[in-house]
């Protein structure tokens, strides 16, 4: 009889290859993970750097038959697919095959970065940039998913120019800990996460 490894695991893109930048991206996601609920019941978080480490540490995973791992990447383009195995599968740059024994709910992904989960929740850009942040910069869409990456990349950069600019890593991960799960409920994409994330974490009687 095969084993199974115990606990869900996420398996998330980002945090480079430096420690220290790994250890702050997972605790930002540790963090967001606590303020959706799930204190007590939390996911292990793995943060592996490049979204193809990311991919591969999964796979392994599926391999090792520990059923209860997610992927977290980002789409880095609009989704045409209701799959997301078919997404990441079509992409250029990826051609991920589905691996034996995962299923859609397993993957998830981040529409189209990870910048829309901060933008999204206006609250927390304001608390970090002050009155320093130039907020009609941001997108007006309610549906922050709908915009495309380079767009939401170059309105974040607009909206903080006065506050020294966003720093991917030395703001990213501050930001991201911070966000409010609740603003992401106009994003299709981010919600699905969360949903799968307390359906497999069940409150403790």
């Amino acid at each position: 009889m095969v084993r199974r490894p115990a606990g869900i695991r996420v398996f998330v893109e980002g945090g480079g290859r430096g420690d220290s930048s790994l250890i702050e991206c997972r605790r930002a996601f540790s963090l967001l993970f606590e303020r959706a609920g799930l204190k007590g019941r939390m996911p292990q978080v793995i943060a592996c750097g490049p979204r193809q480490r990311a991919f591969d540490m999964f796979e392994q995973a599926c391999k090792d038959n520990h059923r209860d791992s997610l992927l977290l990447v980002d789409s880095e383009c609009a989704v045409t697919h209701t799959s997301p195995w078919e997404h990441v599968r079509s992409r250029r740059g990826d051609g991920w095959s589905k691996p034996a024994g995962a299923t859609d709910d397993d993957l998830h992904l981040m529409v189209e970065c990870m910048e829309a989960w901060i933008v999204a929740d206006r609250q927390v850009l304001r608390a970090h940039y002050g009155q320093l942040l130039q907020e009609n910069a941001l997108p007006s869409r309610e549906n922050i998913e709908e915009v495309p990456k380079a767009e939401l990349h170059g309105a974040l950069e607009r909206a903080t120019r006065q506050a020294g600019g966003y720093s991917k890593g030395k703001d990213s991960f501050a930001l991201l800990g911070a966000v409010d799960p609740g603003a992401l409920r106009t994003c299709p994409w981010a919600w699905r996460f969360f949903a799968e994330l307390a359906r497999r974490s069940p409150a403790r009687r």
